[in-house]
């Protein structure tokens, strides 16, 4: 009955008033924010913007995800507890040096200072069974695998990281899709002008806008100045006007053709909300790259802060590789023609693009942006369990310049390289699915899916030694899309 005056009393010795207390406010929590996404996943898909909605559907499946980590963390706390190992191996690859006051004792006193730090902040959970099997280790000589204090302070990690790269994400799109609206005055003076049907012009193409920002200057002869051109040319007006105009016509004359009055600019922006769905979630890859971090986050080695450069080489790296991809579309047309009846036009091409794939570009933005959140996510976690003088923290010169280089990071992926990235990536030899309103992809997408029922009912017959009409497919479903097509106003050819 001593438990019952305890703090560490169980459920049985609690007053139930608090026990309905504390369960209300977590349902009430819980169902807020249940309901708060299902009301932005409706509002998404009343206002027909589908990609959106599917970006709110994978933050319920990262929330899920936690969820199960949660369950399986609580339900395996005293198996963990009651898994024992040698004390000396417990000695190596800490995250702070152990301070040692005597000889080496079967004990689990260095797991009692964590639960003292966060006892300070939060509450323990400590229970009958995980003193159970401290004992147990206890009488074996031994400690256990993982205190409940650690699994406690591992449990918050994994959800704050989680939701810090949500949040984070969502920054980035807002504030470079901010950016990217803009462009919509480009586009409307573009339709504007297309209206007006006048004689068609000579254009010197050396003395073209586009030309001269990207082709001539000191880049023009040496591969290295241009790259380096290239390099600093993203930290400052990434993409024109000039740029906007002639990669738009460029777009539209290799793959639409047939409708030059092509909205360029609704069009990036479907392929971006479409791309959000992606990035706003945690791969399984992601989480590999996390748990090589907990496994090198040893003392002294100072890992926290020099993986805080990766990202930021990466977004580098892609931000000149898009100026760079601008440069090489600007150098193909000067070297080709010096003088064009029309307006300048470009070639697109995957051959631009690391191993010819443009999607590569969106795996690292992926990357980048969650290697960031994982940055300030550790920081802000280490704060607020241990505080900011603790071991773990390290030194203040560590400190700044990490937080600093995330800073630089998310200003630089949401103003420069996002929009280079909407607009650069569309220079690929082929189109996405975007290209197409909603009801034109659904219809596409049924007769693609009707004739690979044909084909294998084809195949079928041809093994019984029957004809199949599934030849005729194919083309029926090219005309059906150019009809579809043509009633949204977005003909491909």
């Amino acid at each position: 009955m001593a438990e019952a005056d305890g703090e560490e009393a169980t459920l049985e010795f609690t007053p139930t008033w608090i026990v309905a207390a504390v369960c209300s406010l977590i349902v009430l929590i819980s169902l807020l924010a249940e309901r708060f996404l299902h009301y932005l996943g409706k509002t998404f898909k009343r206002k027909n913007q589908k990609p959106l909605y599917e970006a709110i559907l994978k933050v319920k499946e990262e929330l899920m995800l936690l969820g199960f980590i949660s369950l399986l963390l609580t339900v395996f706390q005293g198996k963990i507890q009651e898994t024992c190992i040698r004390r000396s191996w417990t000695l190596h690859m800490l995250p702070c040096e152990r301070e040692e006051e005597g000889p080496a004792v079967p004990t689990t006193e260095h797991f009692g200072t964590t639960s003292q730090i966060i006892g300070r902040i939060g509450r323990r959970l400590l229970s009958e069974g995980a003193t159970g099997g401290v004992e147990i280790c206890k009488q074996k000589g031994k400690v256990p695998l993982m205190s409940l204090e650690a699994i406690h302070q591992l449990h918050i990690f994994i959800f704050v990281l989680a939701i810090t790269h949500v949040v984070f994400s969502v920054l980035t799109m807002l504030l470079g899709g901010a950016k990217i609206h803009r462009w919509k005055q480009w586009e409307d003076a573009i339709q504007k002008d297309s209206a007006e049907n006048g004689p068609k012009k000579v254009t010197v193409v050396h003395n073209s806008e586009f030309i001269r920002k990207h082709f001539k200057g000191l880049g023009k002869d040496s591969r290295i100045l241009s790259w380096l051109q290239s390099f600093f040319k993203q930290f400052y007006g990434s993409v024109g006007k000039s740029d906007y105009t002639t990669m738009r016509l460029g777009f539209i004359m290799t793959h639409c053709r047939g409708n030059l009055k092509f909205d360029f600019h609704k069009y990036m922006l479907r392929v971006l909300e479409s791309d959000f769905k992606k990035v706003v979630g945690i791969s399984w890859y992601l989480w590999v790259f996390v748990v090589i971090f907990l496994l090198l986050n040893v003392n002294g080695w100072h890992t926290y802060f020099w993986i805080s450069f990766i990202p930021l080489l990466l977004l580098l790296s892609v931000g000149t590789k898009l100026e760079h991809v601008i440069a090489q579309l600007a150098q193909d047309v000067a070297e080709k023609h010096s003088a064009i009846e029309g307006d300048l036009i470009v070639k697109p091409s995957d051959d631009h693009f690391w191993f010819g794939r443009p999607r590569i570009v969106l795996f690292l933005i992926h990357f980048i942006l969650f290697q960031n959140a994982f940055e300030i996510a550790f920081f802000f976690w280490i704060l607020t369990t241990y505080g900011f003088s603790s071991c773990i923290m390290g030194k203040v010169v560590f400190i700044v310049p990490r937080l600093v280089i995330g800073v630089i990071i998310q200003l630089l992926c949401s103003y420069s390289t996002l929009p280079l990235y909407a607009i650069v990536t569309q220079m690929g030899s082929s189109y996405k699915k975007e290209i197409f309103n909603e009801h034109v992809q659904q219809g596409v997408l049924g007769w693609a899916q009707k004739v690979k029922m044909k084909k294998g009912f084809k195949k079928s017959n041809t093994a019984n030694g029957s004809t199949s009409t599934a030849e005729s497919a194919g083309p029926s479903v090219k005309i059906e899309m150019m009809k579809r097509g043509n009633d949204a106003g977005e003909t491909i050819e």
